[in-house]
């Protein structure tokens, strides 16, 4: 069974901060969600992450997706100040590394071998989603503060329930910058990876986009395009009351054969759909190709206040390039004509590369607690961002922009 580590309020942190208290809950469904979304997403409207959100964590919650079994148990961590939530964070006590995509089981493996027992462990994360955004969510103005309790409570549960590890994957790089120079933060280690990011730098078309290539780039991709686009159907994408349930239905069938080949299993359930539908179906793009009014092919995109973000892609078809087009022509296309700043495709894909995907650095924060273990994985570590800030410039170079001015083709 996985453990429950108990609640912090008698432990450190409290003395080192007396006016703020710490505890963990069982569930953030359990939780109001106002005062959840008034530390993830403070001042309401379109949420900048939507799935540090009260909506997306209960959704997994409820449909069984986290829970007993799965290998991910919500321990949410609250922050109070005079009985008021000024600060929360997504906790999860990890008996397994799966669905995180930063991957440590090469650790896990070392520490197991010299007779460590790594699981469980402390995970600060959105389940499943390789997607940065912030972990420290916070009221305004108790950014700083409440940074610096989490820090200390989590190495303290971990420390006091005798836990490997605790880990804050895919947070902004303000939040690492500010962990690893401040106090609270000390023995945190910084690990740097990599994705690949789309920049809207402002195009009012895929075609004023295409100008910025090399030429050769350029007429590939519309190549590409066209090969796609001439499966024998139509594409379009849904949001909002837009969306039936009978479009869940055909996702799902595109989800559990990409799921069954990627991971052995999906990590969400059928029901993660029907409440996304219920709660979220406004953050959410819905891309679908169809041929004789039946869906062949989707990509399932979140949609945040300034970033599309894509998630999920599955088939039932093998057409030429409508992967590209359905995961990232389209997302570019849909994030133009909403204004959006860019597309964040998810993990992997140097593929992505020629499509106008540029590198981008992903950070997270990880503490060791064995002295020995936290020496080794901090010089590995040490090492590894040497290696990725090498790539990102490497990679960048091989973009598919072109130097100078936009261009047409010449008809």
């Amino acid at each position: 069974m996985t453990p429950h580590p108990p609640a912090p309020e008698s432990r450190a942190p409290e003395s080192r901060a007396p006016e703020f208290a710490v505890s963990l809950g069982d569930s953030v469904s359990a939780i109001a969600a106002g005062d959840w979304d008034a530390c993830a997403n403070p001042g309401g409207g379109v949420a900048q992450d939507p799935f540090t959100t009260h909506r997306f964590l209960s959704a997994l919650e409820l449909s069984d997706s986290v829970g007993p079994g799965t290998g991910w148990q919500p321990r949410p961590m609250l922050i109070r100040k005079g009985g008021d939530l000024v600060g929360c964070l997504p906790l999860y006590v990890k008996s397994h590394s799966q669905g995180e995509y930063i991957f440590d089981h090469a650790w896990a493996e070392g520490y197991q071998r010299a007779g460590g027992r790594y699981y469980p462990k402390l995970q600060v994360c959105a389940p499943f989603t390789p997607a940065t955004g912030r972990r420290f969510l916070a009221r305004p103005g108790f950014e700083t503060a409440v940074q610096s309790a989490a820090l200390r409570a989590l190495e303290d549960i971990a420390r006091g329930n005798g836990l490997s590890s605790a880990h804050i994957t895919f947070c902004t790089e303000a939040e690492v910058t500010s962990a690893i120079t401040t106090e609270s933060g000390t023995g945190w280690h910084h690990r740097m990876t990599e994705q690949f990011h789309w920049e809207n730098r402002g195009y009012v078309s895929y075609d004023a986009f295409l100008a910025t290539l090399a030429s050769r780039k350029r007429k590939a991709l519309r190549k590409e395009r066209a090969a796609a686009q001439g499966f024998g159907g139509t594409i379009r994408g849904y949001s909002g009351d837009d969306l039936r349930p009978d479009h869940w239905d055909a996702f799902w069938a595109f989800y559990q054969d990409t799921g069954a080949r990627k991971w052995g299993r999906p990590y969400l359930t059928r029901g993660f759909f029907d409440l996304v539908h219920q709660t979220m179906r406004d953050d959410v793009l819905l891309v679908l190709a169809e041929r004789d009014g039946r869906p062949i092919a989707g990509a399932l995109n979140f949609i945040g206040r300034d970033t599309l973000f894509g998630r999920y892609w599955g088939c039932l078809e093998d057409h030429p390039f409508l992967h590209f087009e359905l995961c990232y022509h389209q997302a570019m296309d849909a994030a133009i004509a909403r204004g959006l700043a860019r597309v964040e495709a998810g993990a992997q894909g140097e593929h992505k590369l020629a499509r106008g995907y540029l590198p981008v650095a992903v950070h997270s924060l990880h503490r060791l607690i064995d002295p020995g273990f936290d020496k080794a994985v901090a010089r590995y570590l040490g090492q590894e961002r040497r290696a990725v800030a090498q790539d990102l410039e490497v990679l960048t170079r091989y973009g598919p922009f072109r130097r100078g001015p936009p261009q047409q083709d010449t008809p």
